[in-house]
């Protein structure tokens, strides 16, 4: 399956090598990916830096602000264990048995407001400049047939209802609940593989030290409780907005107003307040159309996934 929109083309991973120990971390946007990745590299000993930030050490590989050939060569020249970035779903991914997929979930509720506050920190025009300068725009008439989508309404209410309905035009966006639910669905059929693991968001905010074992176990790594404590304090929202300059994502780009903006608060049940009653009746109504029981539970929960 190819996923084509104005921010990423999934055919990029065609004709890619990839290595025996690679980790592809693959989630929808706004479900914890920045934290993933900074929790692989705290596991694996990989610090990024002023020269190599998170950015080019775990490029968004499919994102089309950057030549191919470019992100391809950092990645060859790596001599320590990958663990790149993805925003495709598990049917749009090279698939190899000897490569450990990640992928993460959280409340799509949560997303909708997160993703709203993303793209109020973006620099839009910059962003575009730089998809112009890597592949050109030639395609956005094919991709938005309609022209640009409607701009992000201003009350929170309404923003989450974007959110809702914008994921049904795949090509102007690479998030929204259609998106989001199918990515994560998509590997949650996977998930008796033994090399797919499902993280979920609540999970990692009720016990981060306990998840960071888990994830450690998934990529092979030996830990004991001791150094999971370690990990867990370095990938905590605190230390990450004061890193952001080096772990947040494209900072090898100048697009966002506060870098440090990206990580806002990190919390769960961010919608509590924002929806009322007949907005949480209609969102139960078309959420219990998108998966099983089972799926759906663990999108809004975490927990167990069999």
């Amino acid at each position: 399956m190819r996923y084509y929109n104005v921010m990423m083309d999934s055919a990029r991973w065609e004709g890619v090598e990839l290595r025996a120990d690679d980790i592809i971390i693959s989630t929808p946007p706004k479900c914890g990916t920045t934290w993933t990745q900074r929790l692989c590299s705290l596991v694996l000993g990989v610090e990024p830096s002023s020269d190599m930030p998170m950015a080019v050490i775990s490029p968004w590989f499919e994102m089309l602000t950057r030549p191919r050939d470019e992100v391809l060569a950092d990645l060859e020249a790596q001599r320590h264990r990958r663990f790149i970035k993805s925003h495709t779903p598990l049917d749009g991914l090279p698939w190899d048995h000897r490569v450990t997929y990640i992928a993460v979930g959280r409340d799509p509720r949560d997303v909708a407001l997160s993703w709203a506050r993303h793209m109020d920190n973006l620099k839009l025009d910059e962003l575009f400049q730089a998809r112009a300068d890597a592949v050109g725009l030639e395609d956005l008439a094919e991709l938005m047939p309609d022209g640009p989508p409607p701009p992000i309404p201003e009350d929170p209410q309404g923003r989450f209802w974007h959110f809702v309905g914008v994921g049904q035009s795949s090509g102007s966006s690479v998030s929204g609940l259609a998106n989001t639910v199918n990515h994560l669905s998509s590997f949650w059929a996977a998930r008796n593989r033994t090399n797919v693991h499902l993280f979920h968001y609540s999970d990692l905010k009720a016990d981060l030290p306990g998840q960071v074992q888990r994830l450690a176990a998934a990529l092979g790594v030996a830990l004991d409780e001791g150094q999971a404590e370690i990990i867990a304090e370095g990938a905590s929202i605190e230390r990450m907005r004061a890193g952001a300059a080096v772990v947040a994502p494209n900072t090898d780009h100048d697009w966002w107003k506060d870098r440090a903006a990206f990580f806002h608060s990190g919390t769960s049940g961010q919608w509590h307040g924002v929806l009322d009653g007949d907005d949480l009746r209609r969102y139960d109504q078309i959420i219990a159309d998108m998966g099983p029981p089972d799926f759906v539970r663990w999108l809004h929960d975490g927990g167990p996934t069999d």
